[in-house]
């Protein structure tokens, strides 16, 4: 049997063969700290060898990983200038310790102040032969390997050579290539700078790495996956068909994995002006359907779950925690710096499946962080959140939008509202990487500040609703870690399941329009009609004027 890690096709490893790459792993595990770096710490091994992969690194230094499948782990040797296909090149080559298999795949950024902490790229990778010996490990150990590569960069005949003795602090050795068939006079590494996996840089991944890897976990969940974990595809009609036939519980097959599904005909909410109650299985759908409108609010990000799992007529629970019984296809992050009261592991909503899965649980609300990883505990979103107080009408709320919006054109900020699904509008605008909270927070107090100084009757700045004479408050202070605002997209607690959708600006302007006008069983037209609003603002890099 074999599984596949980021492309290769590895063997199901014998006990005796996994008990020997456990051991070879001893050296790799004690010189890193799991809890913060990235890295995979291994899981089993794969037996028999074959293949090999070169990984470009920026660490202290630039060099490449160069490493060959032998006996379950990874034999690995440093090369500060790089393999070459210049017979005439003789590269130093520092053997190091073992590494595991999941690390062939790795392409990403080791946390700085950790062992070999920088970006790293797979710069190539093929499958290898040893030449003059059956024995790989045996040779190595003697101190001179022969072997044949086939990769997507390097082919021909290699061989390592060490130079100085087996027992010294860094065993120095020597990579050179044969004048065969392959060789080619004057090739450099550093000519062939882009990755076999991406087709980018060192430089490309370290500004946007497309996933991490959580360490003191099993490798089938190491991987964090930062842009698309899956099919942002929605149903199918047969998938939606089969939804539509199953009876109150079942396995739900959506986008390849299969969804357990439970008490589909369940109310969850109660119906409004006398449209029947709302099931689960239409909460199922929304987030099925809605997915390629969600997902890129939520994927990459740590998510909040509002769950009513007997309905919104019953209270509610705040779940940070993964959900115990999770599917092994869920994207978890372990959060590195989770206090003893904070949630260690949290779901990443990536993908279709998961969001059916988190519906059936009867995750009513989803509340991503503002902040996407790698740098979770900084801001991508500021957010300006009009909250009604109880005397607040909806006009009012308008009122108050009209204002920020008026104050972002005059600032030159690009900015989108949407309305909550409850009672309030909130605004979202895009930053550039780099702000903390700190300064989008001070940021949004002075423009709401500003607004609030225009309409002083209708603002209150109190902590409390019982102090503020019903006023609403702008609310600067949800632009800080742990702190969330519900996503577009996202159903709201109340009878009839309304949903908080991305509006333009110019809605603000329609007397038709309501902080709960749309529900999950009219959001599909609203969607055909006018698509997301909000979405051209997702990803954007946007300086905030100083004020």
């Amino acid at each position: 049997m074999g599984v596949v890690v980021m492309g290769y096709s590895l063997c199901v490893p014998s006990r005796a063969g996994d008990e020997l790459a456990q051991e070879k792993l001893t050296q790799y595990r004690a010189m890193r700290d799991f809890d913060v770096t990235a890295e995979p710490a291994g899981g089993s091994p794969a037996a028999g060898g074959g293949h090999f992969v070169v990984q470009r690194h920026r660490a202290r230094r630039l060099h490449y990983d160069f490493r060959l499948e032998v006996d379950g782990v990874l034999a690995s040797w440093a090369v500060p200038r790089g393999p070459s296909l210049d017979p005439a090149a003789r590269q130093l080559a520092v053997h190091v310790e073992d590494h595991p298999l999941e690390y062939a795949g790795f392409e990403g950024v080791i946390p700085r102040g950790q062992y070999g902490g920088g970006d790293v790229i797979v710069w190539d990778r093929g499958t290898w032969t040893p030449a003059h010996t059956d024995d790989p490990a045996a040779a190595i150990a003697a101190g001179e390997l022969h072997f044949d590569l086939v990769g997507e960069k390097l082919a021909g005949r290699f061989a390592l050579i060490r130079r100085n003795r087996k027992d010294s602090s860094k065993e120095q050795w020597l990579l050179v290539h044969k004048n065969d068939e392959h060789a080619r006079h004057g090739w450099s590494a550093d000519d062939h700078p882009r990755s076999v996996l991406s087709g980018r840089t060192n430089d490309e991944v370290a500004a946007a790495p497309d996933a991490l890897w959580q360490s003191g976990v099993p490798a089938a969940e190491a991987e964090v996956r930062l842009g698309r974990g899956g099919s942002w595809e929605p149903p199918t009609d047969d998938e939606l068909a089969a939804l539509d036939a199953m009876r109150r519980n079942g396995p739900w097959t959506v986008a390849g994995h299969d969804v357990k599904l439970t008490n589909l005909d369940k109310v969850l909410f109660p119906g409004r002006y006398g449209e029947p109650p709302v099931t689960k299985r239409e909460i199922v759908r929304h987030y099925a359907t809605i997915a390629p409108l969600l997902l890129p609010y939520l994927a990459g990000r740590p998510v909040n779950l509002h769950r009513y799992p007997d309905g919104v007529e019953r209270p509610g629970f705040w779940q940070q925690e993964l959900p115990a019984g999770a599917p092994e296809w869920v994207t978890r992050w372990h959060d590195p710096e989770a206090g003893p009261d904070d949630a260690d592991c949290r779901v990443v909503a990536d993908s279709v499946p998961t969001l059916a899965w988190l519906a059936n649980l009867g995750a009513v609300e989803l509340h991503p962080w503002t902040g996407r990883l790698p740098e979770a505990r900084r801001p991508t979103w500021a957010l300006i959140d009009i909250d009604p107080g109880t005397r607040t009408s909806f006009d009012e709320i308008l009122v108050l939008a009209r204002l920020f919006r008026t104050a972002l054109q005059h600032l030159g900020v690009e900015g989108g509202p949407k309305v909550t699904g409850q009672r309030g509008v909130q605004i979202w605008v895009p930053v550039r990487a780099g702000y903390t909270y700190a300064d989008t927070r001070g940021w949004v107090e002075k423009v709401s500040r500003a607004v609030g100084a225009t309409v002083p009757e209708l603002v209150s700045w109190e902590w409390t609703k019982d102090r503020r004479g019903g006023r609403a408050r702008l609310d600067y202070t949800q632009n800080i870690v742990y702190k969330t605002l519900v996503a577009p997209w996202s159903v709201r607690p109340r009878a009839g399941a309304p949903v908080s959708v991305p509006i333009t600006w110019d809605e603000l302007d329609d007397p038709d329009l309501a902080a709960d006008r749309w529900t999950v069983r009219d959001v599909p037209a609203r969607v055909r009609e006018a698509g997301d609003p909000l979405a051209p603002l997702i990803g954007r890099t946007q300086e905030l004027p100083a004020l």
